[in-house]
């Protein structure tokens, strides 16, 4: 049973992975993007709200992104294990996150934090794009949102490499070999935890 988070910036593979995590380990993987886009795709009140933010290549506020965490967390498939992709990308939503957490005694297993170049993320996001048709990314749009990375997120990073969950992965390569790379620092990352009694 895993409990853990995949980190990284837009484009850096994150949605692939998770995916293949989640095949691997038997865990669901919960994408707020996906979820975002589902609502969007609806229309719902959720969607509308967050479609201005995220055109807009800003993050859906905390107080939308929590409400939607917490009510997805407490549904029975997570009770295997889970895979956070997206969430949490802020300080307070770590606090968020370990308040709803700690609420079902539960802990975090591992942080996995994908690493790629910012000039190889902007070519792949615009060949994805093109590719897709999706209307949130753009040069100007992806930019802003590998600013909002590297400004807030990154202190998402810090923290949980304080507490010593953080496994950073090189995101550039092939799939399977990144892959193959994510899997082996999972291993050992549960392995050390195991170890140091977390």
């Amino acid at each position: 049973m895993t409990r853990m988070l995949i980190i990284g910036p837009p484009g850096s593979g994150k949605g692939t992975q998770a995916e293949r995590i989640s095949e691997r380990l038997g865990i669901v993987a919960i994408s707020t993007g996906d979820i975002f886009r589902a609502h969007v795709k609806g229309s719902t009140p959720l969607g509308i709200e967050a479609k201005k933010y995220m055109d807009a290549g800003d993050f859906v506020p905390d107080s939308v992104t929590n409400e939607m965490v917490r009510s997805r967390l407490s549904q029975d498939d997570v009770e295997n294990g889970f895979l956070l992709d997206g969430y949490p990308r802020t300080p307070a939503q770590i606090d968020y996150l370990d308040g709803v957490l700690a609420a079902r005694e539960l802990k975090l297993d591992v942080v996995l934090q994908l690493t790629a170049d910012d000039e190889e993320l902007v070519s792949r996001l615009l060949g994805r794009a093109k590719e897709l048709g999706r209307s949130d990314d753009y040069e100007a749009v992806i930019r802003h949102r590998l600013d909002l990375y590297h400004t807030q997120t990154e202190d998402v990073v810090a923290t949980y490499a304080e507490r010593a969950l953080l496994a950073r992965v090189d995101g550039i390569g092939g799939i399977d070999e990144v892959t193959a790379r994510v899997m082996a620092a999972i291993d050992s990352s549960i392995t050390d935890s195991v170890a140091g009694g977390r």
